[in-house]
């Protein structure tokens, strides 16, 4: 047992695993700001992909691109480019349109 009572040898994967997530995370927005560096200013979006597979966005974020990523029941994507940042989230309103289609 460690300190406090606590077993300290249980999820220690778990706590392993959640940081190498945080290191892919943090490696992907910097060669995503790599690749916009990279990239003539006059030619800079701030957004795009990785490799042609992850999709980045570092513009700020605004309530129309949270709708259009987050809310947005008509797209039939599931998951979606997050709003801010790098990789995919989920289209919130495609979920509850398709629980309520169904239920």
């Amino acid at each position: 047992m460690g300190r406090q009572g606590k077993d300290t040898t249980k999820g220690s994967g778990g706590h392993t695993l959640r940081r190498l997530y945080r290191l892919a995370g943090a490696g992907l927005v910097a060669a995503a700001v790599v690749k916009e560096m990279r990239t003539p200013a006059e030619r800079r979006d701030w957004h795009g992909d990785l490799a042609g597979l992850v999709p980045y966005d570092l513009r700020p974020p605004t309530l129309d691109r949270l709708c259009e990523r987050m809310w947005a029941p008509d797209n039939p994507r599931l998951i979606v480019p997050r709003v801010f940042g790098v990789g995919w989230t989920v289209n919130v309103g495609r979920v509850v349109q398709l629980v309520r289609t169904r239920g």
